[in-house]
Parts: structure tokens; sequence; C-alpha cells
């Protein structure tokens, strides 16, 4: 499983079945990686263990024929045991996403090894706090969100009282500031909020909807990718 190319979260695609319009997620897959996206995530709350690894088979497939599989990370959300599952069964996975009620990311890092991508939602209504405290040593991103309100992930920015946060350019110039991983950003995000998040210094932007829900996905993809590339 080791890297050829240091880890890119420039522009970072999250999809699952749920998020398609009915269309397959490789299909989504291919054509974001073909655009120039960085980063996969495989993301799903309905569909079984067995039909989360067939996805990681499919999308990694559409990856390697876009001749990107060293340099486009394939991640799993939440899933250690489909990550292990797949990896056993020869698909080429990179790693895991967490968030603070998972895995815990040192035990994920046990078992998939010091070359696995761990990345970890910082979602939290103490986020800067919460940042500056926590252990880095197993992780290699924050994901941080939502910028906006999103039908994607409804209960994203929910704290435990049931208020809901959103994050502020200037909370993520200082999470920027002040975190040892590089961060993503998500959340509704849309081309129109890529200039701010550049500004704010984030390493990138990731979505669901904007591309994975888009009429024309691949459209969406470059207009995305290309807009990032020229701030």
């Amino acid at each position: 499983m080791k890297r050829e190319n240091a880890l890119d979260i420039s522009s970072y695609l999250i999809v699952g079945p749920e998020n398609t319009q009915g269309r397959p997620v490789a299909d989504i897959v291919r054509m974001a990686v073909e655009q120039g996206f960085t980063c996969v995530q495989i993301r799903s709350k309905t569909a079984s263990a067995r039909e989360l690894i067939g996805l990681c088979g499919k999308a990694a497939e559409a990856i390697a024929a876009a001749g990107k599989s060293n340099s486009v990370t394939l991640l799993v959300n939440d899933r250690l045991d489909v990550v292990l599952a797949a990896r056993s069964q020869g698909i080429k996975v990179d790693g895991i996403h967490v968030g603070q009620q998972d895995v815990p990311p040192d035990i994920c890092r046990k078992y998939l090894g010091e070359d696995a991508i761990i990345g970890l939602s910082a979602r939290t209504n103490e986020l800067l706090d919460y940042v500056r405290q926590f252990d880095t040593q197993d992780i290699d991103y924050f994901g941080a969100g939502p910028l906006h309100p999103t039908a994607s992930k409804p209960d994203a920015g929910v704290a435990a009282d049931g208020s809901r946060h959103t994050r502020t350019i200037a909370e993520l110039t200082e999470l920027h500031r002040i975190s040892p991983v590089p961060v993503v950003v998500g959340g509704g995000v849309k081309a129109a909020d890529l200039p701010a998040l550049k500004a704010a210094g984030v390493d990138g932007f990731f979505v669901i909807s904007a591309v994975a829900g888009a009429d024309n996905p691949a459209a969406a993809a470059r207009e995305l990718t290309e807009l990032w590339k020229r701030l």
C-alpha cells in the first residue's frame, strides 16, 4: 500500500448510492477523478458491508482506469471492517475516515498500518480547543464542517444539546493556523465558497451533492477543480 505521491486532499469527493440520483457510484467517481478530484471517500449509511465492499472495488477500478491509482486516495467512511475486507480481496483502498464517535484513529492505525491514510472529522462546537489538544500522531488530516447546513448530512454540526453549528471563515482560518495536519472543509460547499476557503489557507474542500447530485457531474467537478487551482 506504499503511496508514490504525497496525500492531496485539495478536491475531495464523498459519495454513496444515496447521493447519485440513481446513477452508479463508480460512474460519478470516474467523472470526478477524470476532472481532477484527488480524493474519494465511499460513504453510505444504508448500504450493507457487502455492498460497500463492492462499491470500493468498482471505485478502485474507476480510479485505475483513469490512470490515477497512485495519486487519487480512496477512503471508506467509518467502516474499518469494510476497509480490511476490501483489502483482503486485493482492492486498493488507501484508508479510512472516522468521526469522533467511530473506531479511534489509533485502532485504525494498528490494523491498517503506517502507510494507510486516516482522516478524522473535527465537528464540535469547541472545534479549535479540540484541535489544539488532540494528539494527531495517528491521523493524516482533519475534516471540518459544515460550512453551511446541508441536506446530504443533516446531522452535520449538530451538538449534543441539539444546537446546530456551522463553521465561519474566521474559525477556519484559525483552524488552519493551529492544526499540525492538513484541513479539508465541506458541508454544502459550492463554487462560490472556494475563494473564501482558499483565502482561509485550508488545504482543500469536500463535496457530496455539488458533484454527485449535479445534472452533469463531470462539468461540476471540472468547474470546482479548475477554480481551486486558479485561486
